[in-house]
């Protein structure tokens, strides 16, 4: 399974760097552009929340690490409890009051075991989930994704 994983990784980074090298914007990775705004508030340890794949996988976590950013998952219950309210709720556009304080009591657990932010790294979170929610820094991945794009574009203006 381990050497799937990297064969599939290699395959990845292959095709990005191909795309790269044929068009004349950089490619953004939503990971990278997060790290980047989390070391620009200065925090190195950070809570994630996403989807199960998000949460167990190295997408995020993998580059997160390589730029000396600790992160925290939630236990595979809460994994669950998470993962389940996105796809059972959130992606039907179902917003419950129930499921924000999962949420939060997910966060406040993500607080407790040292995190000083919390990335959400799926873009149904935020409609149940604001900054304004939680007195622990929210990360939205999709807006620091947007912003690092529009950054780019007009870097040059």
């Amino acid at each position: 399974n381990l050497i799937k994983k990297e064969k599939l990784e290699q395959e990845y980074k292959a095709y990005q760097n191909e795309i790269q090298q044929n068009i004349n914007i950089p490619i953004l990775h939503i990971a990278k552009s997060s790290a980047k705004a989390l070391k620009q508030e200065n925090i190195q340890k950070i809570g994630l929340l996403g989807t199960k794949y998000t949460m167990t996988q190295d997408f995020y976590k993998k580059i997160l690490i390589e730029e000396n950013i600790s992160v925290i998952t939630p236990s595979d219950e809460d994994i669950k409890i998470v993962n389940d309210i996105i796809f059972n709720e959130l992606c039907k556009g179902k917003i419950k009051q129930d499921s924000k304080e999962k949420y939060l009591n997910i966060i406040k657990k993500l607080q407790e075991k040292g995190a000083k932010g919390v990335l959400l790294a799926c873009t149904e979170i935020g409609l149940l989930i604001s900054k304004n929610d939680t007195n622990i820094k929210i990360f939205d991945t999709s807006l620091i994704h947007a912003l690092d794009a529009a950054n780019e574009a007009l870097k040059d203006l």
